[in-house]
């Protein structure tokens, strides 16, 4: 039989290697020995690391490891640059950016072809999908630096931004974070991974290149330190993350207290549910690219298969016929599907996780076949007979490895889905359109994909929820995370609240006048949890003093098990978020008239409280109810067209359960401002009302049942700010909060917050003056929501 009759015969692949003659001679241009790039110019090598390629072990270069020397350098470089890049016009940064672009489409063979080398991804992967999306950010963003001014109004950049990207798409991150960062005038010190930093230095190239101003962009290669030096650099504005939750928590931890603006995409356990009526087949190939893209080496890899009972069996069979078709080797071979893992170390933490996992009652699947050569290489693995429980169903594994259970109906596909501490990403395969769009809503993922998956675009935003991070990269919600309100540099300092430190009783000077208590009957307020007043748990109570210091008041002194109870009812009450917006704002309004009907009564007690004529503040407090209703059913999302047969529904959706603990100043409208937001989105509130004036929220209990508020919705905890705010921060239960009070204590609030990624608002002890309109609109409206990006199927 001759060759062309044997390859007919079996249908084998020959190979069809990647030749990296001209990436060698680019390394060998360098004597395979590289400093860092900073202020434009290159600097001589230090102490080195090597830096291999994982299909050979072979060394490729020497890269430095930067010291917090280094970063110094280039932070202050970043900072000198800042003042004329931020000082072009939108039209002339966004040249620079088209420039680059254009010389990444000149250079995309070496780009895909070093990235391939240097990450050990196929080298179909980096030609086809990396290099074409780098070149699409830059030329998007290119087009967002000159419509900035049109879109973000009184928004200005952070300044210099520390940047530090994973290994997994080494330059795909970058310019993820590059490009808007210079779109919105910012300049950068960006750190590549310690494993892969070889793509980012060809860009310093490209950067030269474009005649980019020196400084604007400084890459700093190094480790972990290095990393640590740039979060913790007293002269960077904003720190922009992608890499593990563990790391994304420590970083969170370490910017508490800063003032620094915050992005981290996180890890992720993306569910991939498919439906009995869906086309197996597609469903299959979609996994093989959900699973196995880049090694199982993303964080949104659908690593959970979650299929309908009555056709497990059968998709099973044809998953594991597939399986045996992928090829595994060379990754410069434009043949194989499956390339070599990053390092050594990534390999062992992967064996390591499936032994724990076999060892749990996992049964571990793997094809037929020889791996190649090398230490770095892995086959497809499937695993089955788990429980949600089995640490490879829990954890975040990072490798060719897909776990699969199954579910009988739709609404315990969503709990299954749901049922992980990430929210990255998710899939949906149906052919019935309708269960699939029922369904993307009830998945708690910042990412959505219908019939197909691992959709990205520049104009289409990513990030997660829950512990897979917050902020967003690409498309307008990535853009304005590089930009902040203008207005915010010129806040003054806060005036120090006059309270009792942690809760401690005030010896009175004497019985004040309270207008609302007779000389019969005792007011002292209770708490409100799940729409009924209840004791606090301590049995203690604070007391309420007027300016002179006399006695006008009770209320209870909370403490964490009143917290707990009132976030449990919080939880209960979620369904909030899923009622009509039209609805929403329909009970905001009928508060408003409420309050507004008993005007005259809150003026009263807010001079009893303060000395003031409360008469303005319950005004301003009534008409912020009104335009938060207003906002109710207005602040919605958009429809993106991205460069695939897909649109992408980019949906505006609450948080969840928010802790509010307002400033002590302005009692009534101080906790308002801040609670009408949150619920006009959708979310459920536990509020913290003013620690030394509470009786005005206390009062409000009464408006808050005659207006149809559901049981559970907002729930009120008086006591201590800084206190409850601990347990607050501290409770998994709380998706996000809101904090004004103290410097000390809002740092103390950004840390706590770290064990669940939780979003966070703080004032850092500055006076932010809730009676300013500017606090009507996008300002907490975005704070209070996020965006899920739903992609479906679209067109022809």
């Amino acid at each position: 039989m001759n060759k062309i009759a044997q390859i007919f015969q079996s249908l084998d692949y020959g190979p069809a290697p990647e030749g990296p003659d001209q990436a060698n001679a680019w390394l060998d241009s360098h004597d395979r020995k590289f400093g860092h790039f900073i202020d434009g110019k290159w600097t001589k090598p230090g102490k080195t690391f090597a830096s291999d390629n994982p299909a050979t072990s072979q060394k490729l270069a020497d890269i430095t490891d930067g010291t917090a020397e280094d970063v110094d350098k280039a932070v202050k470089a970043a900072r000198a640059a800042f003042k004329s890049w931020s000082a072009l016009s939108g039209y002339e940064r966004g040249k620079y950016l088209y420039a680059i672009a254009r010389a990444i489409q000149k250079h995309s063979r070496l780009f895909a072809v070093l990235e391939t080398m240097d990450n050990g991804k196929p080298i179909r992967e980096s030609r086809d999908v990396d290099i074409p999306l780098v070149a699409r950010h830059f030329y998007h963003h290119a087009g967002w630096a000159q419509h900035l001014a049109r879109t973000f109004t009184d928004h200005v950049p952070y300044g210099v931004c520390g940047q530090i990207i994973p290994w997994n798409f080494p330059l795909l991150m970058l310019a993820w974070k590059i490009a808007p960062a210079l779109a919105a005038g910012n300049t950068v010190v960006l750190k590549p991974a310690e494993f892969t930093s070889l793509t980012a230095l060809l860009f310093a190239e490209i950067c030269e290149r474009a005649g980019l101003p020196k400084g604007v962009v400084n890459i700093v290669t190094g480790e972990g330190d290095t990393g640590a030096a740039i979060v913790n650099h007293p002269d960077i504005d904003k720190i922009a993350f992608t890499g593990s939750t563990e790391v994304g928590k420590i970083i969170r931890q370490a910017t508490a207290g800063s003032g620094k603006g915050l992005s981290l995409e996180l890890g992720g356990k993306s569910p991939y549910i498919v439906f009995e009526d869906a086309d197996i087949d597609s469903a299959i190939e979609g996994l093989v690219d959900a699973i196995w893209f880049n090694q199982g080496q993303v964080c949104c890899a659908g690593s959970r298969l979650l299929v309908q009972e009555s056709i497990e069996t059968r998709f099973i069979a044809k998953l594991k016929k597939r399986m045996s078709t992928l090829r595994v080797g060379d990754p410069l071979d434009k043949s194989v599907d499956i390339g070599a893992l990053v390092a050594p170390v990534q390999v062992e933490r992967i064996k390591d996780l499936m032994k724990r996992g076999t060892k749990e009652g996992a049964v571990i699947y793997e094809p037929d076949g020889e791996l190649p050569g090398g230490t770095c290489f892995l086959k497809p693995v499937l695993v089955t007979n788990v429980s949600p429980a089995n640490t490879l169903v829990a954890e975040e594994i990072f490798g060719p490895v897909l776990v699969a259970m199954s579910f009988r109906t739709p609404e315990e596909a969503v709990a299954l889905a749901n049922n992980t501490k990430y929210g990255l990403a998710a899939t949906i395969w149906s052919e019935n359109i309708n269960l699939a769009l029922d369904i993307a809503p009830k998945i708690k993922a910042g990412v959505v994909w219908i019939n197909g998956t691992n959709n990205f675009d520049a104009a289409v935003g990513f990030g997660g929820y829950k512990e897979s991070g917050f902020g967003r990269e690409g498309g307008r919600e990535g853009m304005a995370s590089y930009l902040k309100p203008s207005w915010e540099k010129a806040l003054k300092a806060a005036p120090v609240a006059k309270s009792s430190p942690h809760g401690e009783p005030v010896e009175p000077r004497g019985r004040g006048t309270n207008p609302l208590d007779t000389a019969h009957l005792d007011q002292t307020a209770k708490m409100y949890i799940g729409g009924k007043q209840a004791r606090p748990d301590s049995g203690y109570s604070r007391p309420v003093l007027d300016p002179s210091g006399k006695l006008i008041g009770e209320a209870g002194d909370g403490n964490r098990k009143d917290i707990r109870n009132a976030v449990e009812a919080a939880r209960a009450a979620l369904s909030w978020s899923t009622s009509a917006a039209h609805t929403r704002a329909q009970i905001l309004y009928f508060l408003a008239e409420n309050l507004d009907y008993r005007r005259d009564e809150f003026a009263a007690r807010l001079k009893a409280q303060t000395g003031q004529d409360g008469a303005e503040e319950v005004a301003l407090s009534v008409e912020r109810l009104f335009a938060f209703a207003g906002w109710a059913d207005k602040y919605d999302g958009a429809i993106h067209n991205p460069p695939q047969r897909m649109v992408a529904a980019a949906m505006v959706e609450p948080i969840g359960v928010m802790g509010i603990v307002a400033p002590a100043s302005r009692p009534l409208l101080g906790s308002i401002a801040l609670l009408a937001p949150a619920l006009a989105m959708g979310n459920t509130v536990v509020l913290v009302p003013s620690a030394t004036s509470p009786l005005s929220i206390t009062d409000l209990y009464q408006v808050l049942e005659t207006s149809d508020v559901p049981s559970g919705v907002v729930n009120i905890v008086t006591g201590d700010s800084t206190t409850l705010a601990k347990t607050l921060a501290e409770h998994d239960g709380v998706d996000a909060l809101w904090f004004a009070g103290s410097a000390e204590a809002s740092a103390m609030v950004e840390k706590a917050s770290a064990g669940n990624v939780k979003q966070t608002w703080t004032t850092r002890g500055l006076n932010y003056d809730l009676a300013d309109r500017r606090f009507e609109g996008d300002y907490f409206l975005a704070r209070a929501t996020q965006v899920k990006n739903v992609w479906i199927p679209y067109g022809a």
